[in-house]
C-alpha cells in the first residue's frame, strides 16, 4: 500500500519526534532558536526514516515530506517561518467571493491556508506542474474537502503549449522552467499555459490575489500578462518571489507602472497592491 493510500494519522507524530515537533514549533524563530530548531530538524529527519509525517498546521491537514522540499518542511517544523506575513496580508482582504491565484503552490501551504478560511462562495486556484509534488498536492486536499479550492497540473509561463522543467532534487520546490542550478538531465516536459489562458479556461472574473513563486520565471509571465490582459483581470494584490537576478526584465518597474505600489517586503518576498493612493 501506498503512502497516499494510509489514512490520515497514519503517519501521526509520536514519541521523540512529537517531542521534537513541539519544540520546533514553539522556538524563536531567530538567533539562538533557529539554531537549535535546526538541530533538532535534523535529528528527527534521521527518526523519521523516510517516512512523512500527518500534521495540523494553519487549520488544515498535511501530509508532509520534509526531505527534498524547503516547503514542506518549514510548514512541519517551523511553520510560523512559511510566509507568515504574506499569508496575513491575503486573510486580511477576504471577502465572501475571494478570488485566489496561487502559481507554483508546491504542496498547497498558501493554497490551503486560504481555503481554510475562505468561505464556501470563493475560488482558490493551485497550479503546480512538477508531477510529484502535485500528487502531494491533491493528497492533501483531499484531505481538506473546503470545496473551494481546484488544482491544475501545469506550469505557467509567457506561452501555451509544453516546455521543460528543470528539476531540483535537492529542493523540489525549487524547480523552474527556467535554468538554475540543477544537474543537467533532470528535467520533465510539462503542460505550459499563459497566466490570462488559465484565467480565460477558468472563468475567472477578477483576481483579488495572485501569488508567484516561480524561480526566476516571474518576468515572462508578467510581462506576457500585463501586454494582453484586460484591467478588469489584474490583480489586486501580487505576492512576488523575489528573484532579480534571474529576471531579464525589470519586473519591479512593470508592476508598478500597471498601477501597483509596494506595501510590503519580506525575506523571500515582494507585496505589491493595486489602487493605493500615493503618500
Amino acid at each position: 500500500m501506498s503512502d497516499r493510500e494510509l489514512p490520515f494519522g497514519a503517519y501521526a507524530p509520536a514519541g521523540a519526534i512529537a517531542r521534537i515537533l513541539a519544540a520546533t514549533r514553539a522556538l524563536p524563530v531567530h538567533g539562538v532558536g533557529k539554531t537549535i530548531g535546526f538541530g533538532l530538524r535534523r535529528l528527527a529527519m534521521v527518526l523519521m526514516g523516510g517516512k512523512p509525517l500527518d500534521v495540523e498546521a494553519y487549520g488544515v491537514k498535511f501530509r508532509l515530506f520534509p526531505y527534498n522540499n524547503v516547503c514542506e518542511g518549514r510548514i512541519l517544523f517551523f511553520p510560523r517561518q512559511f510566509d507568515e506575513e504574506e499569508r496575513k496580508l491575503i486573510l486580511e482582504r477576504l471577502t465572501p467571493d475571494f478570488r485566489f491565484v496561487d502559481v507554483g503552490a508546491n504542496i498547497g501551504g498558501y493554497a490551503l491556508a486560504i481555503a481554510a478560511k475562505a468561505g464556501p462562495d470563493a475560488r482558490v486556484l493551485a497550479i503546480e506542474p512538477l508531477p510529484d509534488i502535485f500528487g502531494r498536492l491533491v493528497y492533501n486536499i483531499r484531505l481538506n474537502p473546503f470545496g473551494n479550492l481546484k488544482a491544475l497540473e501545469l506550469a505557467v509561463a509567457d506561452k501555451d503549449g509544453d516546455m521543460t522543467l528543470f528539476v531540483d532534487q535537492y529542493n523540489r520546490g525549487e524547480s523552474s522552467i527556467k535554468i538554475i542550478r540543477t544537474a543537467e538531465g533532470n528535467s520533465v516536459r510539462v503542460p505550459v499555459r499563459k497566466l490570462l489562458t488559465v484565467l480565460r479556461d477558468e472563468k475567472f472574473a477578477r483576481v483579488d490575489a495572485l501569488k508567484l513563486d516561480v524561480e526566476g520565471a516571474e518576468d515572462i509571465i508578467l510581462e506576457t500578462f500585463f501586454a494582453d490582459a484586460p484591467e478588469s483581470l489584474y490583480p489586486g494584490l501580487i505576492i512576488l518571489q523575489s528573484t532579480p537576478s534571474r529576471w531579464q526584465i525589470d519586473v519591479l518597474g512593470l508592476i508598478e507602472a500597471n498601477g501597483y505600489k509596494k506595501i510590503a517586503e519580506t525575506r523571500n518576498n515582494i507585496v505589491y497592491e493595486r489602487g493605493l493612493r500615493a503618500d
